[in-house]
């Protein structure tokens, strides 16, 4: 029982590392630079369901009246105009909602930011699916009305789309090298 514990967790006496755990890990820097960018997404997003609720009970025209005139907007701006007249269709369960799904978005991107940080298959592929799936939406919203903003999200999205696929797909073949060496060695 001792040799099987000792062979499985080291002796308890030898007190030199093994040379794997002397060697400090190297992170890939792409991906930490990736999970920071989604963890700045959710902090985001947590800003915007924090500002959703505590615009609750009140009556939203008048802050954004009041955020405008401590900007020094303009009453006559159109943007201005616009916003106020939308903000009179904005309610309580709205507020809620936009909270709801701001709170759960940045959940998301935190739990991509530490899969990602982590170096996790899980953290890589749920980034590259929800990456993957918004790339749509952002195609029709640059082609819909194009700035910068839009153009700068949508290149740096396709980039990380890309990068993780062929992580992804390079991982996928390592772990598959070690099965075909196995096989020949069989057929030999």
């Amino acid at each position: 029982m001792m040799k099987t514990a000792c062979a499985l967790f080291g002796s308890p006496f030898n007190m030199t590392e093994s040379p794997a755990r002397s060697l400090p890990q190297r992170h890939n820097k792409l991906l930490i630079l990736i999970a920071v960018y989604k963890s700045v997404q959710a902090l985001l997003f947590v800003a915007v369901g924090i500002g959703a609720l505590r615009l609750l009970h009140q009556d939203v025209g008048d802050v954004l009246d009041n955020l405008r005139e401590a900007l020094h907007f303009s009453p006559e701006s159109r943007l201005v105009n616009f916003l106020l007249d939308k903000a009179s269709l904005i309610d309580d369960p709205m507020l809620r909602r936009i909270g709801a799904v701001a709170f759960s978005y940045a959940a998301l991107s935190f739990a991509e930011g530490i899969g990602l940080y982590l170096e996790k298959a899980w953290g890589e592929l749920l980034t590259l699916l929800i990456t993957a799936s918004f790339l749509p939406w952002e195609i029709f919203e640059v082609f819909h009305r194009l700035t910068w903003l839009r153009v700068g999200l949508l290149i740096i999205n396709t980039l990380v789309l890309f990068y993780l696929l062929k992580l992804v797909a390079s991982r996928k073949k390592l772990a598959e090298e070690p099965r075909e060496s196995a096989a020949d060695a069989k057929s030999a």
